[in-house]
């Protein structure tokens, strides 16, 4: 099972000023993904880093409608699953998620639905 992200641990990251922090916390908590998960340590902190800033990136984002997309790390690599409105969103999506520091590739699964 892949770790997933929390909509309530991305709204606390972003009211404390402290999403590195939150994140990594969150992610390692009890040492469970780090026992059930192939990646070190580390790269389970940088994905949990890179999945927060993309998902911040998609809320500042105008006409995207973020929460109706979920976004996944593993090993650098960004999955983005959900709905979007347009064809221009889904590019934009993609665009922001390419952009953050350390991604390596994004795999985009966003299905336009009006």
């Amino acid at each position: 099972m892949k770790p997933v992200l929390g909509v309530g641990l991305l709204l606390a990251c972003g009211a404390l000023g402290g999403c590195v922090a939150a994140v990594v916390g969150g992610a390692a908590a009890g040492g469970y993904y780090v026992g059930k998960d192939d990646r070190s340590a580390d790269r389970i902190a940088a994905d949990a880093a890179i999945t927060a800033d993309v998902k911040a990136r998609l809320i500042a984002e105008p006409g995207i409608r973020a929460f109706q997309i979920n976004v996944d790390t593993y090993n650098a690599v960004v999955t983005l699953k959900g709905d979007v409105k347009t064809g221009a969103q889904r590019a934009t999506a993609e665009q922001l998620a390419h952009k953050v520091k350390g991604v390596k590739s994004v795999r985009n699964s966003l299905a336009v639905k009006s």
